[in-house]
């Protein structure tokens, strides 16, 4: 006589036990129309599935968040039905909900193209009109294998025979359609609705080991409406618009080669761009009395397998072997962190617990080996630079260095056009270093954090680092992208390994603790990310090129070259264009360098010793003369930091 708890405290009693189904019609006809599958004492099921026991049940709908992992995995079935169904002998493989959307590896000796979709998504919509309903089954381990096996399917077979022994083998069928999956799934094919896309096609390794066949992978997104669709596709294309490596090449920004593979070649304007927002986030870290350092590249093995770093790092490390005089074949890597070599830092000299906090800074560059198939323009390369630091402090201290760092990332993230950001808690992961009082202490101390600092938080369970768990500070940008930059993360466990301590007011010796935090994440991704968020048409302050002067006759060409020299005793950065070009087909050139402002000069403006000033892309523009217009333009490019207290910054 199981007695199910309901999401407002109320308690329903059945005399046996009761399907999902059966409870929601026993509550109402609007909810069992509405289910499309529930949790039991936490946990995702079908709504066939049967509830033995005392639990307690919440009915997931169509407007929970969940529902749309849901509907993402059941068009992944329905999208390999609809293969198979058009394309007899393609086997499947595995086909998850992700992001945004789902795929489905597939086994065909030809790949698919994008030509495909839309035959496959005419049969999709037959598969979700049909309204199958999913129906769970179990077999035997050795049935399984051999049903498979029989249906030519040999990578689902093999799927079976690499599962755990003990571990339930589940089918879920939809008509005569049947797919190894543990489920849950919705009610049938029509929970899917119609609005779902594919959207494209790759090759994927079979188990993502480039040793094993090649694959076909279909992707798709799916919503809960023809809305969501039609904002998530109006999304997709403005990125496609504000993709950094289009718009980084259409700039003269920056490029990327085969010959350093994951590294960035910084163009002149490119470069600009970095040092000015290398030159900002410096002033924002003197201003908060973090100690700038800088540490070696080249660091030997030894220090990284006593941080830990070797075991957990390895793969991704480039490394070198060189003769030594001393010590033959002696292994070094390139760090891909900057944490051991601060504490080597801090390690110099006995430390006391008066210096604490000590706020250490580095903008470090680190190497890490990523495969050529997940980097992606500068937002995913191998050679980066991280605007690191590491807060070395008291236990007592941490809740209120949480704190500071917050109100110092929030109003660097303010300044760079960011206003909405959310936070994740991830905490201890499975495979991590240190002992679970250790975990308890770091992972108490920062939700103390939090609360001190009004930080609301969603938990990010198993996704702390291993030596702590951390903050994950998300960004949402112009479009509704999300963009996970800065962290702080509490360690207890390094400053143990590396032998870090200082004299307490008692006299005795203690760790440190130490707080890692990054604001940016790397120079480079975050650049990726502003390029992204504005288009290339970032606010005067930050634009590679400020202002163009540009000279609509030969005659106005010395005046135009004072004027340009006037901006930049002012501090502007500045082009001359003396091109003898229509000013028309010169406005549209620097729209596309994405130039802020165009000063332009005729025979008018040199005569009476004046700018037009012109904001790209639009058609304002205003004439001032030279001396008042340097000054305006000066104002307005100071950066947010620099701005006098009470005055509004431009931009």
């Amino acid at each position: 006589m199981p007695a199910i708890t309901l999401p407002d405290g109320s308690v329903r009693r059945f005399d046996a036990p009761v399907t999902g189904t059966e409870i929601a019609q026993a509550i109402g006809p609007g909810l069992a129309k509405a289910a499309l599958a529930m949790q039991v004492d936490g946990v995702t099921r079908d709504l066939a599935r049967t509830v033995e026991r005392d639990a307690a049940v919440r009915f997931i709908t169509r407007k929970d968040p969940e529902a749309l992992e849901m509907i993402r995995h059941d068009a992944a079935h329905v999208l390999a039905e609809a293969v198979q169904a058009l394309y007899p002998g393609t086997q499947v493989t595995i086909g998850p909900a992700i992001e945004n959307g789902f795929y489905y590896d597939f086994a065909r000796n030809e790949p698919f193209t994008p030509e495909d979709f839309a035959a496959i998504e005419a049969k999709m919509r037959e598969i979700v009109a049909r309204n199958a309903p999913f129906v769970r089954s179990v077999m035997p381990r050795e049935e399984a294998i051999a049903f498979f096996e029989a249906k030519g399917e040999k990578y689902k077979a093999q799927l079976i025979q690499d599962l755990p022994q003990g571990e339930e083998i589940s089918l879920y069928s939809q008509g005569d359609w049947i797919d190894l999956c543990r489920g849950p799934h919705m009610r049938g094919t029509g929970d899917v609705g119609t609005a779902f896309k594919l959207t494209k096609v790759a090759g994927a390794y079979w188990r993502g080991d480039h040793r094993n066949a090649m694959l076909s992978r279909i992707y798709g997104t799916a919503w809960r409406d023809q809305k969501e669709l039609d904002a998530h596709l109006h999304q997709i294309e403005e990125a496609e618009k504000r993709d950094h490596r289009r718009i980084g090449k259409e700039m003269d920004l920056f490029h990327l080669q085969e010959e350093a593979v994951g590294s960035v070649f910084w163009h002149p304007k490119g470069w600009t761009l970095y040092r000015v927002l290398e030159d900002y986030m410096r002033r924002r870290l003197d201003a908060a009395e973090y100690r700038e350092v800088r540490t070696p590249q080249l660091v030997d093995r030894k220090l990284w397998v006593a941080s830990g770093h070797w075991e957990k790092f390895r793969e991704n490390m480039f490394i070198a072997t060189v003769e030594d005089e001393s010590e033959k074949d002696r292994v070094l890597a390139l760090k891909p962190m900057n944490c051991p070599c601060h504490v080597q830092i801090f390690n110099q000299g006995l430390r006391s617990y008066r210096e604490l906090p000590l706020r250490m800074a580095e903008f470090g560059a680190c190497h890490r080996y990523e495969p050529s198939g997940a980097l992606h323009g500068i937002m995913r390369v191998r050679a980066f630079t991280q605007d690191d630091a590491h807060i070395f402090c008291t236990e007592e201290q941490i809740p209120a260095e949480t704190v500071r760092f917050v109100e110092l990332l929030s109003g660097i993230y303010r300044d760079l056009g960011f206003e909405d950001f959310r936070v994740k808690f991830s905490d201890r992961p499975a495979n991590r270093a240190g002992t679970d009082a250790q975990w308890e202490r770091a992972e108490t101390g920062l939700r103390e954090a939090c609360r001190q600092a009004g930080i609301a938080f969603d938990l990010n369970p198993g996704e702390g680092a291993f030596y702590g768990p951390k903050l994950e500070f998300v960004l949402r940008d112009a479009i509704g992208r999300d963009w996970q930059c800065g962290t702080l993360q509490v360690d207890y466990i390094l400053p143990e390994r590396l032998g870090a301590e200082y004299v307490a007011e008692d006299g005795t010796r203690r760790r440190p603790v130490m707080l890692h935090r990054a604001i940016l994440g790397s120079f480079e991704r975050f650049i990726g990310i502003l390029i992204e968020q504005h288009a290339g048409r970032f606010p005067l302050w930050l634009a590679p090129v400020q202002v163009v002067v540009a000279s609509i006759v030969d005659e106005a060409a010395p005046f135009a070259r004072e004027a340009a020299a006037a901006l930049k005793a002012a501090g502007l950065r500045v082009d001359l264009d003396l091109r003898n070009e229509k000013i028309n087909r010169k406005v549209v050139d620097h729209i596309e360098q994405r130039v802020p402002v165009l000063a332009v000069v005729g025979r008018r403006e040199a005569e009476e010793r004046a700018l037009v000033l012109r904001r790209l892309p639009g058609r304002e523009q205003a004439s001032l003369p030279l001396a008042e217009a340097v000054a305006s333009l000066a104002r307005e490019a100071t950066p947010p930091d620099r701005v006098p207290e009470g005055v509004v910054a431009a931009g």
